[in-house]
């Protein structure tokens, strides 16, 4: 049992550097992301989304020392952070300041600051909660949910931070833990996986969020009405008085907070904007701006009129989502109906304002539980304006389709043999497909939409938004559709690693082969191929460097990095390493350069060097190295990670 006397440190050594407030300030703004990512998988899952948070935001802005303080100095992940006394320092408060947070409270003490519920920062009204992961995130989560506070901070400091036990011993002493309770969270995290890279993912990014309304604005309103009551009554009237019958048939719209007249318009359905059926016949234009209007309630004027006034002011009750960069606002200007009609148990309608697509659902038998999701589409034109989703039931998902679509079809990504299963396209409407972005467990199969036009075969895949992204394949600047035979079967080996960019506004994928690498002890031939997925806000790109042996099913992520130019059009240069084992039982490292790569040198736990993009040295299992690549102009390129 972890005692009250975590919070108890060492007395500092003459030794230790000397941090003054500045330098700690300093290391807390530059590694603030990381610090508040550590304290928030330091602290106990049982305090809630929204309260863990928050706290891990004051906990690490609470981290400053008031003076000059001595820091032991602990290195930490072979980055810039390693001779750091300030980052050794305020990373050690942090992880105190976490562990006394899961701690109980007693009738015998006064409660640590730490252990109340933080006075800043607070957002009023809503509840804040890190963007959902896969399955994987969620097993881990409840792996660590199901560990003591130090043995979670071991686990942590393990694989966030990169330390090796010795330091995770100090660190844990700095905190105030005495030696047999370190023993035993270092026994206690040995017993759980580790799958070190998921502590990366968004699932536990308490920097990027989603909001949601708490019941504190209805709790309010309640506590004013005997206050408000001549002032709800004019107000009141004063709707009932407007055009289209005020508050009513706005279903879970929340009440109008502004009279103005251009808004008016872009809320009135009278004027949303119809394209007639033919018209993208004759048009130069292919995107979003000819579609016509389609569906059996295109003339549903209050259907029509609750969607415009949820998208311009969504109540409390309803559900809100966009992707990554997305404004949720209202329409500018009267958009342009996509859709509207009766799908499954759901009233869907389809709008866009020329930047994004708004989708609204309502349940049949009324507007409660309603939902409103956006997906941003500025720019898109041909593949990425062919579909977007119609309704999700099930597990499964249903696509509205460009006018200009012909064929649509149900392929498995990971089965390039298998063929493609037809699928039936009604009004625009496709039949269900099994969608990959709702599974759950191992990756099995990855099913796609492929959809055929006067112009071609194009893949998209459903990544958990309302627009799929178009998957392509090639070097970058010069990528092409998965349309053929080989195409498909460079996608097959990878086609899971889709997973790690769900939810992240992916507007495209691709795949590229970018070296084949002859293995130590005559055991074949690697791929190493790079997956970069490009999102429609222009930043936040993730890049996954893979390897595959010969006759391996799946790839393996070697090295990942996010919103780097590597890999994509304006940087066309990747350098990956990986240590690899053979069937000889010898360990290497294995790194490997795109074309253009001159020589690769490794240093810090393996030293070697090659000339050309390849290289292969022997070392030992669990050693880290520094990878440094020259391509052929002299510029230098560091490994991705």
């Amino acid at each position: 049992m972890q005692s009250q006397d975590v919070a108890k440190r060492p007395a500092a050594s003459p030794t230790d550097p000397v941090v003054d407030v500045e330098q700690a300030e300093a290391a807390l703004v530059e590694h603030y992301p990381r610090l508040v990512r550590l304290a928030y998988l330091v602290l106990p899952p049982s305090l809630g989304r929204n309260r863990r948070v928050l706290t891990a935001h004051a906990l690490t802005q609470r981290a400053l020392p008031r003076g000059r303080a001595s820091a032991s100095a602990i290195p930490a992940q072979s980055t810039g952070r390693d001779v750091d006394p300030g980052y050794a320092f305020v990373r050690l408060n942090v992880v105190r300041t976490a562990l006394e947070a899961g701690l109980p409270l007693s009738f015998r003490a006064w409660p640590k600051r730490s252990q109340l519920p933080p006075l800043l920062p607070q957002v009023r009204g809503l509840r804040l909660f890190p963007r959902s992961g896969g399955a994987d995130e969620l097993a881990l989560d409840q792996r660590l949910s199901a560990l003591s506070g130090p043995a979670r901070a071991v686990y942590v400091l393990r694989g966030l931070e990169k330390l090796p036990d010795g330091d995770v011993r100090r660190v844990l002493a700095a905190a105030g833990l005495d030696a047999d309770e370190v023993d035993k969270a270092l026994s206690e995290a040995d017993e759980t996986p580790a799958q070190y890279e998921l502590l990366d993912s968004p699932e536990f990014d308490p920097c990027s969020l989603h909001a949601r309304p708490t019941d504190l604005m209805r709790r309010r309103q309640h506590g004013k009405a005997a206050l408000a009551a001549a002032a709800a009554v004019a107000v009141c009237g004063a709707l009932l008085a407007m055009p289209g019958g005020g508050w009513g048939p706005d279903g879970a719209a929340a009440p109008a907070y502004a009279q103005n007249p251009a808004s008016q318009a872009a809320l009135n359905p009278d004027k949303l904007i119809r394209i007639a059926p033919t018209a993208w016949e004759s048009s130069a234009r292919e995107d979003f701006s000819v579609w016509p209007a389609r569906g059996d309630l295109t003339e549903d004027t209050a259907l029509l009129r609750r969607a415009l006034a949820v998208w311009a002011r969504p109540g409390e009750s309803v559900q809100v989502s966009a992707t990554p960069g997305t404004p949720s606002g209202g329409p500018a200007g009267p958009p342009q109906l996509l859709y509207a009609g009766t799908v499954d148990n759901a009233r869907v309608v389809i709008l866009y304002d020329g930047l994004r697509i708004a989708r609204y659902a309502e349940p049949k038998d009324g507007t409660k539980g309603a939902a409103l999701d956006f997906a941003r589409v500025d720019g898109a034109t041909g593949s990425e304006a062919n579909t977007v989703v119609l309704d999700r039931a099930d597990g499964n998902v249903r696509y509205l389709t460009a006018p200009w679509v012909k064929k649509a079809a149900e392929r498995d990504l990971q089965k390039p043999n298998a063929g493609a299963l037809p699928m039936t396209i009604t009004d625009g409407i496709t039949s269900p497909l099994a969608s990959p972005a709702q599974a759950t467990g191992a990756c099995t199969s990855w099913n796609v939409l492929q959809l055929t036009d006067d112009t071609g075969t194009r893949l998209m895949s459903d990544l958990g938004e309302l627009v799929p992204a178009h998957l392509t394949v090639g070097r970058p600047g010069s990528v092409h559709e998965v349309s053929g035979a080989a195409a498909q079967h460079a996608w097959a080996p990878f086609a899971c690693s889709l997973g790690a960019m769900r939810s992240l506004g992916v507007r495209t994928v691709n795949a590229w082969q970018f070296a084949q690498q002859p293995l130590p002890d005559a055991s074949g031939a690697a791929d190493w191929v790079c997956t970069r997925a490009e999102t429609w806000q222009g930043g936040g790109e993730r890049v996954l460097a893979q390897f595959r042996t010969p006759g391996g099913i799946y790839g393996a992520v070697a090295a990942k990095a996010q919103g780097v130019p590597a890999c994509g059009a304006r940087d066309p240069h990747v350098l990956a390493g990986v240590l690899w084992k053979s069937a000889a039982g010898h360990w290497f490292l294995l790194a490997a350069g795109s074309k253009g790569t001159e020589a690769v040198s490794a240093t810090g736990g393996v030293n070697g060097s090659a000339r050309g993009g390849l290289l292969a040295v022997k070392t030992k299992q669990g050693v880290q190295a520094e990878l440094k690549g020259t391509l052929d102009d002299g510029t230098t390129i560091s490994g991705l990670r």
